[in-house]
C-alpha cells in the first residue's frame, strides 16, 4: 500500500475529489487550510493580506496499482495552469489498523 499527499491550490478542490472519485478512491483526509509556497517557482500561500490566497492538502492510502493512474491524472490538472500550484508525494505504508 501506499500513501499519496497532495498540496494543492485550493481552486482545485472539487477537480482533486473528481480525480479521487474517477479512480475509485474512497477513503482520505482532507485540510481545508494550509499554508506554504512553491520550491521552484510557486507564489507564497500565507492567507495573509499580502499573501492572501491558501493551499489544501488530502492525504489518501491506496493501493499500489491505484498510484500511477492516479499521479498521472493530477499531472494533467497540474499542466492546466501554471499560477495555481500543485503536488503529490508518496510513501511506503509499512503497517496500519
Amino acid at each position: 500500500m501506499k500513501s499519496i499527499f497532495i498540496a494543492f491550490d485550493q481552486g482545485y478542490y472539487d477537480q482533486i475529489i473528481t480525480i479521487l472519485n474517477y479512480n475509485h478512491v474512497k477513503g482520505f483526509t482532507s485540510w481545508e487550510q494550509v499554508q506554504g509556497r512553491g520550491s521552484q517557482t510557486g507564489e507564497p500561500h500565507y492567507g495573509n493580506h499580502a499573501w492572501p490566497s491558501l493551499n489544501s492538502s488530502i492525504l489518501t492510502v491506496v493501493n499500489d496499482e491505484k498510484v500511477k493512474p492516479l499521479l498521472e491524472d493530477l499531472k494533467k490538472l497540474d499542466a492546466t495552469s501554471k499560477l495555481m500550484g500543485l503536488r503529490a508525494f508518496v510513501w511506503n505504508i509499512e503497517d496500519g489498523i
